[in-house]
């Protein structure tokens, strides 16, 4: 199936577009902008995706119908759709709509923007939407600055950030504003996006037929990100008419991408959100998405050395003594990078993936420890048992240090019914081995010590 480019009606708008038919140039004139500029939706309806915050009946897509806005803060990767939906809002607002970088802006140019708010609303009652574009940009204590006016009504905010806001915006500001998270656009969204820009009013002059197979190329090469869709296509559509194709197919699609660069912030949420998959699949038993994740952050550039430090601490945190080789199997990975390097590298780094999300799981080391660490605190420092005190000299010997202590060597190598924590704490249990691999035994070895399974 092919598509043919056809020039689209001026879509109904509900008010004046941020960027109107005049702005968007001929798409063949020299110096054009962006396709994804020149078909960037002006209402509503031209949305693509986001159904779960845009479709019918969902406050969001309400409350910018009825032009009753909350401030806002509009969180998502690049190409979601955050500043086309701040877009959407200037062509359906009666307020003054006024759109800022905090790339290209400061402090200053807030105050001045708010001044102008606060005398429009004075005169006539007016309201005004300030739109922000990277809020995240703007330290904590220049976000005060948005505090007073969000608060009276002056202004009201949306602020569009590729960063979780929960980290890079102060609670106050987010205590008065909504916050929608935007995900990346699915494969079936960007085609449809890509379909209509073909059939777009300002995307291309009498382009060649597009095959779906290419489209669905290009929506591949695309991750999610709208933007780069967009961008692909117009590239695309570039080239076939450079070389005369007679349409473009998937495999000139082929021919002009590049490595699919993958959304992926060694600081950011995806860094994050990658890692806790990785951890959560070695937890989860599944070694094909263990390795998968593994892989996903080596090919983004994130460091192995990080990987491996993961590693070494989950074959403690959540293998621990379940498979006490699994500690060992993390640690020599680790050194084995150090000598290989990339790629060769990569092999022990798998293996030892392999290993920790195939081999039983047990927390008890981790519960241990924290339980000591809550009983320090709970009841401080308490007394070491005399019969356990060091006593290297006679006058310690004399006040009774060591005194009682029964060396278990002398007994068979267990002093049984002997106990070793401070008096206040003796019968607490702190470590519960699981019944998991090598654990089982343990448990069962500390049973018969304990002299609890001399009922059975």
């Amino acid at each position: 199936m092919r598509l043919m480019a056809r020039r689209a009606q001026s879509p109904d708008r509900g008010g004046p577009s941020l960027f109107d038919a005049a702005c968007r140039r001929d798409p063949s004139a020299d110096g054009a902008m962006p396709l994804a500029e020149r078909v960037r939706p002006n209402s509503l309806a031209e949305v693509v995706g986001h159904r779960d915050l845009l479709g019918d009946g969902k406050p969001l897509r309400e409350a910018i119908e009825a032009d009753r806005l909350p401030s806002m803060v509009l969180w998502g990767p690049p190409g979601s759709g955050k500043t086309t939906l701040a877009r959407v809002v200037a062509g359906t607002t009666h307020a003054r709509f006024v759109a800022f970088s905090a790339v290209l802006g400061g402090v200053a140019d807030i105050r001045r923007i708010v001044a102008e708010a606060a005398d429009r609303r004075s005169l006539d009652g007016g309201a005004t939407v300030l739109f922000v574009d990277e809020i995240h940009r703007f330290n904590k204590s220049q976000q005060d600055a948005f505090l007073p006016h969000v608060e009276d009504g002056t202004v009201t905010l949306i602020g569009a950030t590729t960063e979780n806001p929960s980290f890079s915006l102060n609670a106050p500001l987010l205590s008065r504003c909504m916050v929608y998270r935007l995900e990346s656009l699915g494969r079936d969204d960007l085609i449809q996006l890509l379909a209509r820009a073909l059939g777009h009013a300002h995307g291309f002059v009498d382009p060649p037929p597009v095959d779906e197979a290419a489209l669905e190329a290009v929506a591949e090469v695309a991750s999610g990100d709208a933007r780069r869709a967009l961008t692909t296509l117009d590239m695309v559509i570039a080239s076939a008419i450079k070389r005369g194709a007679s349409h473009v197919t998937a495999e000139l699609v082929a021919t002009l991408r590049s490595h699919k660069t993958l959304l992926y912030d060694k600081a950011g949420d995806e860094h994050y959100d990658v890692v806790s998959a990785f951890i959560k699949s070695l937890r989860g038993s599944d070694p094909d998405a263990a390795v998968y994740w593994m892989m996903r952050m080596v090919e983004a550039g994130d460091d192995p050395l990080f990987i491996l430090r993961r590693m070494i601490i989950f074959a403690s945190e959540d293998i621990g003594n379940a498979d006490p080789r699994a500690l060992s199997v993390a640690v020599d990975a680790d050194q084995a990078f150090h000598r290989l390097g990339l790629p060769e590298g990569i092999y022990p780094m798998a293996q030892a993936v392999l290993y920790l999300a195939s081999a039983p799981k047990s927390n008890a080391a981790n519960l241990a420890w924290h339980r000591a660490k809550q009983a320090i605190a709970d009841r401080g420092a308490l007394p070491v048992p005399l019969k356990l005190r060091n006593a290297p000299t006679k006058l310690m010997g004399d006040l009774g240090h060591g005194a009682g202590y029964r060396y278990p060597h002398d007994e068979g190598g267990h002093a049984a019914g002997e106990t070793y924590l401070p008096d206040e704490l003796v019968g607490s249990r702190f470590y519960e081995p699981t019944e998991r691999g090598l654990e089982a035994k343990i448990a069962a070895w500390l049973r018969k010590l304990r002299g609890e399974d001399q009922a059975d």
